[in-house]
């Protein structure tokens, strides 16, 4: 029953008798034929026992394992290695069909190689997971054919594997490495000239052309008889908070991943980031209800506490409560701090409601807002109009985008800073309005 089980008709299979049962139906008619078709299916019955002797006349005829790296990067395209090796010493025609966890919804997928006799080879497949959580590989199917192809044989290797989803920690790496290259510009984060004199000083150092000559120190230049200038570094040990939404309305999805997932992997790139820099990270969550709160420490295990955090959250189906914002604002953040807000609003009048609590929490602390680009509707208004009705839709959705900018001119008009963002550039234009702002001096 084991082989019986392990044993597939492939297409070529059908063909052929498909064929040989066609050469009856016109036998009947031609009586030359029937004799002959008789010999024909003789000969593929006999095929059929040859083939199915060559796949199963060894038990151990494949050796295949499936790598994983520890987490999977959400939104991000994560390499899943696949070691198949032949031992015997015939060729076989492979198609390997990974049982993928139910989040992926893939049904059709699978992989189709060639194998010669006592060979290895390595197959690296991508997967993209949308949501967090944790992902269950199932089993391993090869479904593999000899060189005649009228048969498979199953070979199953059962080994689940369980691997969670976690924000990207891809993107993290990613953008670390550009915001912290100082040989060259890479495409995304700008360099930002420093501003005045608001940082700690660093060390009295030689003179080189292109120092600011308002650094110099003429005591140490007149002892030294060369010129010194003055070396500052950037402030260190300022509070940084990402105020993350997590109400209905971060729950739109754009490219498959959610605004608040979009905002969740925003948060900790912009965390590993301000920790480089010798800044506090910290994290408040909050909808009707304050969810995790995370006091802002420069701890060397504060990124993981920051990434387990963001790894569980999950939207709530009701209204933000920003009234309990700021009440948290006041009572959790101690000191004057850079609160990110990652929000969204999709009509003025929603803006209107909260402005009043925003511009107390701006009173308090450096708050910037964090608000998203509908890109599908931008999408809709590049589009060329077809028919009348068409013009007056991309006329109304123009309209609609026209009052998201001016929401962020409503926003700067009252002194809280603005992020107006597509959700695919969210974590580079996180990432260079704080370095504009610790370049400035303002926090």
């Amino acid at each position: 029953m084991k082989i019986w089980n392990s044993i597939f008709l492939t297409s070529r299979f059908f063909l052929v008798f498909g064929l040989i049962t066609g050469l009856f139906a016109v036998g009947f008619f031609v009586e030359i034929l029937f004799p002959i078709t008789q010999v024909l299916l003789i000969l593929a019955m006999i095929m059929v026992l040859v083939d199915i002797w060559l796949l199963f006349h060894s038990k151990q005829p494949l050796e295949a394992k499936r790598r994983l790296p520890k987490i999977l990067s959400l939104g991000a395209e994560n390499k899943i290695f696949l070691d198949v090796y032949n031992p015997s010493a015939q060729a076989v025609t492979l198609e390997i069909i990974d049982e993928l966890p139910v989040q992926m919804q893939e049904r059709d997928f699978s992989i189709k190689l060639e194998l010669e006799g006592k060979k290895a080879e390595t197959i690296m497949y991508e997967l993209r997971p949308l949501k967090r959580g944790e992902y269950e590989f199932g089993a391993l199917n090869i479904y593999m054919a000899s060189m005649l192809g009228l048969v498979q044989r199953r070979v199953q290797f059962t080994d689940p594997m369980l691997v969670p989803v976690y924000p990207s920690v891809a993107q993290m790496k990613q953008l670390e490495l550009k915001a912290f290259n100082q040989v060259t510009v890479q495409k995304g984060i700008r360099k930002i000239r420093r501003l005045g004199h608001s940082y700690e000083f660093e060390q009295i150092k030689n003179y080189v052309r292109g120092d600011d000559y308002r650094s110099i120190n003429w005591k140490a230049s007149s002892h030294r008889g060369s010129l010194m200038v003055n070396s500052y570094q950037d402030e260190r040990a300022q509070q940084v908070y990402c105020l993350l939404d997590k109400s209905r309305v971060m729950r739109m999805p754009f490219d498959g991943l959610s605004l608040m997932d979009y905002a969740i992997n925003t948060c900790l790139v912009i965390s590993n980031i301000v920790l480089q820099k010798e800044d506090r990270a910290g994290l408040i969550s909050f909808s009707d209800i304050i969810g995790t709160t995370i006091k802002a420490e420069k701890k060397s295990n504060q990124l993981n506490k920051i990434l387990a955090a963001l790894y569980r959250e999950k939207e709530r189906n009701l209204e933000a409560n920003y009234e309990l914002l700021y009440h948290a604002s006041r009572k959790l953040i101690k000191g004057r701090s850079l609160l990110l807000l990652f929000t969204n609003f999709e009509s003025s009048y929603a803006l209107e409601r909260v402005l009043p609590i925003l511009r107390k929490i701006n009173a308090l602390h450096l708050l910037v807002v964090v608000f998203f680009d509908n890109t599908e509707i931008r999408r809709f208004t590049e589009e060329d109009a077809e028919q009348t009705e068409d013009i007056y839709l991309q006329t109304i959705a123009q309209g609609y985008l026209t009052e998201k900018a001016a929401m962020a001119q409503r926003l700067k008009k009252f002194g809280i800073q603005a992020i107006f963002t597509q959700p695919e550039e969210l974590a580079v234009n996180t990432i260079n309005k704080y370095l504009e702002l610790k370049s400035r001096g303002l926090i």
